[in-house]
């Protein structure tokens, strides 16, 4: 098994430098789109005055960027060649979402709200794997487009990552199924035209089976946004919103009536596995500030990178960083070889351990620094506060330990690869 990143990967590593230079970066450095990333001035990004959402002006920028790297055909990586993509599989994913990430952040690659010039269309990917021909036709073209979108509405506020247990219920009327419950994390609600609301709709709690998602337009009657609920890093787009009697119709099912659960859990691992290297790039960006810093700060005469209290944290981060990073490339390219679900242990090993090593990694990076670490001169807080979320939200650490230990004593099964009938 060769450990090398292969030479067309490489070559397309170059070709997206090369156009964050020629393309991006100006745009990053016009008009004051600047104060955006300049961490002195990071509240731009928040409208203080409508309840803390983004501001309108620095999405306007992330869209602007989006349809740049569309037209030179970045954003479209790992879509169908169909849709205008390169099919470009997990391993390819995590090699270039690390690599963005480890260049620091900016306008190419700023995970606050997962932006990026390589997209991670989750909706659009969930369409084409599970919309109906009717659904497809009326969404896909928006989709890849940025017209149309919508939000996730799984989690609820009694029962946070345990989703079998949900109170929304849907219950058939007719040719039409009333919705009553409520939602919260709801991501992107702000802009999104459509809620994909979970609902139970027979079966018991606890059960998998008997969950079904609905395509919710959030203009409905009944729908409503009761707050936003504000976080350790702001803007906030994560909504809390209730469903009283929300009338839909037989078609708004989407995946399947009673297999909601399971279009969730299509993209999970996928999801999981990029989102882990996107935390490594974040890590081996603070390691390698820190050793540059260490370099050419000299408190007392002498380099702080002579001191062995400075090197060893370095060194045991580097170690990790090193180690995580060939499970990664190991654990995606099984994927893309045997199945995303086929590599579920080693998915939630990279995933929670990537995610404690950033803000590790982002801690020693502020220690390192002193004052100057700790203050918004630098990015390492940010990034602390941005990837803390990460040891939460899609699966706390918690959970990602648990459906390893699940694996190792048997309790769950992994599934088999491809071909192989389990």
């Amino acid at each position: 098994m060769s450990f090398e990143i292969p030479q067309d990967l490489q070559d397309y590593l170059a070709e997206l430098e090369d156009f964050i230079e020629r393309e991006i970066k100006p745009l990053e450095n016009s008009n004051d789109n600047i104060r955006f990333f300049d961490h002195r001035r990071e509240d731009a990004r928040t409208d203080w005055e409508r309840g803390g959402l983004p501001n309108e002006e620095w999405e306007a920028l992330l869209r602007q960027a989006r349809q740049l790297a569309d037209k030179a055909g970045h954003y479209r990586y790992p879509y169908p060649k169909e849709y205008g993509g390169k099919e470009g599989g997990n391993y390819g994913m995590a090699v270039i979402r690390e690599h963005l990430a480890t260049m620091g952040l900016g306008l190419h690659n700023d995970l606050q709200n997962e932006h990026s010039i390589v997209g991670n269309n989750v909706g659009l990917l969930l369409m084409l794997n599970h919309g109906t021909e009717k659904q497809k036709e009326e969404w896909v073209d928006d989709l890849l487009n940025g017209r149309k979108g919508f939000a996730f509405g799984i989690t609820e506020p009694n029962h946070g990552s345990d989703a079998t247990h949900m109170e929304t219920t849907a219950v058939k009327d007719g040719n039409e199924w009333v919705i009553t419950g409520e939602k919260t994390w709801n991501t992107g609600i702000h802009k999104a035209q459509y809620d994909l609301i979970f609902a139970r709709t027979s079966g018991n709690a606890g059960d998998a089976m008997g969950i079904t998602c609905f395509l919710v337009p959030t203009d409905s009657p009944g729908f409503k946004v009761e707050e936003y609920l504000w976080t350790f890093n702001m803007p906030t787009d994560h909504a809390h919103i209730s469903l009283t009697n929300v009338r839909v119709p037989e078609d708004a099912i989407f995946g399947g009536e009673g297999r909601g659960l399971g279009v969730v859990q299509h993209f999970f691992n996928e999801n999981r596995i990029r989102q882990a290297a996107s935390s490594l790039g974040a890590a081996q960006y603070c390691i390698n500030e820190s050793i540059q810093y260490a370099m050419e700060r000299k408190p007392f005469g002498k380099a702080l990178s002579t001191n062995q209290g400075v090197q060893f944290p370095l060194v045991e981060l580097q170690t990790q960083a090193e180690m995580l990073r060939a499970l990664i490339h190991k654990t995606a390219a099984a994927m893309d070889k045997y199945g995303a679900f086929s590599q579920s242990d080693k998915v939630s090993m990279c995933n929670y351990y990537s995610n404690r090593l950033c803000c590790e990694a982002a801690d020693r990076a502020m220690q390192v620094h002193g004052g100057l670490g700790y203050s918004r001169h630098k990015p390492f807080e940010h990034i602390y506060r941005h990837h803390r979320r990460y040891r939460i939200t899609e699966g706390a650490e918690e959970i990602q330990m648990r459906r390893v230990a699940g694996y190792m004593f048997g309790y769950m099964k992994q599934r088999a690869p491809k071909g192989v009938t389990e």
